[in-house]
């Protein structure tokens, strides 16, 4: 039976205890063909809405920012962790602290984005549904929409400045730091699932 101790910072993000290699071998084969499914399908998803003209709709644009955004969980993240959950648990890669926060950090950018793209295509189905057509086409011109695009992105961006701050506050105390932040996450996730469920 694990205990607290078999916890670590060091341990792959999402690999949370593993001590037997069979374990660890199944966690990096699943993370392996989450990785080639997702990176297939998104790629696939892009693929077809820019080769097809009857696709190119607003909502779709945001569906495709989304897929990019996960680009970034399956096609970089996700292979880490499988080579990752491979290796020995005393390896110098697992102990890098900027290693281990560019994969956090590319973790956190493809979801914080694909979140923010998913509520887009709510509220863009939202105005749709019930408000007026001249102010749906007011609202969604082609500037407008790459400047919410382009939000998205942006503010998934805004506190990369603050994390290596937040990365020492976090190794120094670790217990609290890691509360709060769960806290944050938990709170960011709760607000955009109630502007999901008010927009459906």
């Amino acid at each position: 039976m694990p205990n607290a101790s078999s916890w670590s910072a060091s341990s792959p993000l999402l690999l949370l205890w593993e001590d037997s290699s069979g374990t660890r071998i199944f966690l990096s084969l699943l993370y392996a063909v989450l990785a080639i499914s997702g990176t297939l399908s998104n790629v696939m998803v892009i693929y077809l809405v820019f080769s097809f003209k009857k696709l190119q709709t607003t909502s779709n644009a945001f569906i495709v920012n989304g897929c990019a955004a996960d680009l970034s969980v399956c096609a970089l993240w996700m292979p880490q962790e499988a080579v990752l959950g491979l290796l020995p648990p005393n390896s110098s890669s697992l102990r890098s602290a900027e290693y281990r926060l560019l994969r956090g950090g590319l973790l956190g950018l493809g979801l914080t984005v694909s979140l923010a793209s998913h509520l887009l295509v709510a509220f863009n189905r939202y105005v749709l549904i019930t408000k007026l057509p001249s102010v749906y086409q007011a609202l969604y011109q082609r500037r407008h929409t790459g400047c919410m695009i382009g939000l998205s992105w942006a503010l998934a961006l805004l506190p990369v400045p603050l994390l290596p701050g937040l990365w020492t506050l976090g190794s120094a105390q670790s217990d609290g730091s890691s509360r709060y932040t769960a806290l944050l996450l938990a709170l960011a996730v709760l607000g955009q699932t109630a502007l999901l469920l008010h927009c459906y």
